[in-house]
């Protein structure tokens, strides 16, 4: 059946083994107590390592970023440790895989933050959204986000660091690479959409503004760990996290798809929400990111090998990212390549808990 999904692909100095990209997916099974990745998130990751790339489920840059329970930081020597067992596990099945870099920022609770603080938001705009945190009663489970502080001007630089810091341990830890998560209605994008946005500084107002943080947060990981190291990922257009509608989105996009060509980074990559009930991405302003943007792109949401195959072969996409169906066939490529029936699974799993529905998926037997 499909053909160019199955060839090689380079980011850079990186040689992806095929075109079909494990997509980010927040699987809450890191240890409660540290935040680390643990000796089940390495096998997880090894059984799926058969993807050209894997991108990691989201992970914290600092304890002020965190967002959810039992999620992976890579700021602490624990954290840093349990990723090496990860990347090891992945590079000895011949894998690459980049850690996905979150900050949570509003969507947060102030019960799994340090001394109780409230979120860091680019304003006190309140999300109306839920964060996995601590109820009055101290049980874990979902509770309103609390309202955010709006960070401080003199506090960007130092916000700024910490992806660039994150970086740099996510190569210690011999990782491949980082993608900044600047979607699904977390810190970045909070500073790009001006509903969320109301700050008066050099990081409020304007389009170029909105964007100052992404792209001086993109230069500072490109100078810290190479361009190729480096990717990006958008959801234009998205509702998630209560992310309001607004007017100069296109516009915005696309000036972020120009500037951040200029820095180098290797792939922007593009979450289309439309199979979330979201508008969707209009076509043309994909065709117009492409265009601006001449290192990889890579586009996810509700493809699957045939629709990959014709995003590839029509040049809208280098690199297709698949998410829900990698839970369930962490032999994907394989069943895509041969043609093989694809295991189907339900939410009940998905989040926290054991080995069950999280690495005793089987691959395809004949």
């Amino acid at each position: 059946m499909s053909k160019r999904i199955f060839a090689p692909h380079s980011i850079g100095s990186l040689t992806l083994k095929n075109r079909i990209v494990m997509a980010p997916m927040t699987r809450n099974r890191a240890d409660f107590q540290t935040d680390s990745p643990t000796d089940l998130t390495a096998l997880y990751y090894k059984q799926r390592s058969n993807a050209g790339l894997i991108i990691t489920e989201g992970t914290q840059t600092s304890p002020m970023s965190k967002g959810y329970l039992a999620t992976p930081g890579i700021f602490s020597d624990a954290q840093i440790a349990g990723w090496k067992k990860v990347a090891d596990t992945v590079h000895a099945e011949n894998g690459l895989i980049f850690l996905q870099l979150m900050h949570c920022g509003r969507i947060s609770h102030k019960s799994i933050l340090p001394n109780q603080a409230d979120p860091l938001s680019a304003s006190d705009v309140q999300a109306n959204g839920s964060a996995f945190a601590f109820d009055e009663a101290g049980n874990p489970g979902f509770v309103p986000c609390s309202k955010p502080r709006a960070i401080k001007t003199e506090e960007i630089s130092a916000l700024i660091a910490e992806f660039k810091q994150s970086a740099v341990n996510a190569r210690k830890a011999d990782l491949d690479g980082i993608e900044l998560h600047a979607a699904n209605g977390y810190l970045l994008e909070q500073f790009l959409n001006p509903k969320v946005n109301i700050r008066t500084d050099n990081y409020g107002g304007s389009i170029q503004n909105r964007a100052r943080l992404i792209l001086e947060t993109a230069q500072a990981c490109v100078d810290a760990i190479g361009g190729d190291r480096v990717g990006i990922r958008f959801s234009p257009n998205s509702r998630y996290n209560d992310m309001p509608e607004y007017d100069d989105y296109a516009e915005l996009y696309l000036y972020l798809a120009n500037e951040l060509n200029k820095i180098g980074i290797g792939y922007i990559h593009l979450f289309d929400q439309i199979v979330f009930g979201a508008p969707g991405v209009p076509s043309e302003l994909f065709s117009a990111m492409r265009s601006a943007f001449k290192g990889t792109m890579i586009v996810c949401g509700g493809l699957d090998a045939q629709k990959g195959e014709e995003l590839i072969t029509s040049n809208k996409a280098d690199l297709i990212a698949i998410g829900r169906p990698y839970l369930y066939n962490p032999d994907l490529v394989s069943r895509y390549q041969h043609n093989y029936p694809l295991a189907e699974g339900d939410q009940t799993h998905w989040y926290g808990g054991n080995e069950v529905g999280y690495t005793d998926y089987p691959v395809y037997s004949a």
